[in-house]
């Protein structure tokens, strides 16, 4: 019985570390690339190899391979994409998700 509940709370944790580590990628691919420079971060394809490595080894780290090496790498993986999140991300918010800064958009 506890066996099963523990690999349950496993797999779902799992799964949560790789969708962290995929949505910080798409967001990032979002992110203009002028925003990482404007901001003094890496710039946007080093921050895409990283939380693309990140989302690999994520995915590695999926069941069946739970009490692995490869369920290691996916808690080490989760680092960068928290990076992102926690510094990148909050910097980048102004600068919208494209070519156009976001703001107000027209109105009176």
């Amino acid at each position: 019985m506890f066996g099963a509940l523990q690999q349950f709370v496993f797999i779902g944790l799992g799964l949560i570390v790789f969708a962290v580590q995929v949505v910080a990628l798409v967001d990032a691919i979002r992110r203009p690339a002028h925003a990482y420079k404007s901001e003094g971060k890496l710039s946007k394809p080093i921050w895409l190899a990283i939380l693309g490595a990140a989302a690999a080894f994520g995915l590695l780290g999926l069941p069946p391979s739970y009490f692995t090496a490869d369920s290691f790498l996916n808690v080490i993986a989760v680092v960068p994409a928290i990076i992102y999140w926690a510094d990148v991300r909050p910097r980048l918010q102004p600068y919208g998700t494209g070519n156009k800064p976001r703001g107000p958009q027209g109105g009176w």
